[in-house]
This record gives structure tokens, sequence and C-alpha cells, in this order.
């Protein structure tokens, strides 16, 4: 499951997007928090997964987000997207 998690990260790291953790969970058929626990030490480049409601990674200080995770408005919010753009 971790190397599904690693796909995903160099996904939205590459396309500068971020994605929330229910569009992610659902993508790998398990719970946001099991995502939130997949992905470990806060660090800019995991920063682009994001809460829906707020639309901010959840817990990161702003040392810890990516410098251009508000560059777009655009949030990926549904699996589909991820299952079909990646191999998971």
């Amino acid at each position: 499951m971790q190397d599904k998690i690693t796909i995903i990260v160099d996904y939205l790291n590459s396309v500068k997007t971020r994605c929330t953790y229910n569009a992610a969970a659902k993508a790998l058929g398990i719970t946001p928090q099991a995502v939130k626990k997949l992905l470990g030490d806060r660090e800019p480049e995991k920063s682009w997964l994001v809460s829906s409601g707020t639309g901010d990674p959840a817990s990161y200080t702003e040392e810890e987000k990516h410098p251009e995770l508000y560059r777009t408005k655009r949030i990926i919010t549904s699996a589909e997207v991820l299952t079909r753009n990646l191999d998971l």
C-alpha cells in the first residue's frame, strides 16, 4: 500500500494539484485516516493531499506546505481521476 501512496504523492507533485484525502482513500480502497497515517511525517511533497472541507493539508504548518500549494484553485475530489491517470 505504501508504494501506491508514493505513486499518488509523486503524481500530485508532478501536476502540482491538490487532492482530497477522501478521493485518494477511495482510489486505494482504504479510509482517509489510513491515508494520513501512511503519509507519515509532514513534508511539502505530501501537502498536496488536503481536507475536502478546507482545501488544506491536515495540521500542516506554513513551513511544511509546498510553496506552490495554492497556485490553482483546482482540487481533485474524485477517485476516478486518480484511477484513470494512475495504475492503482
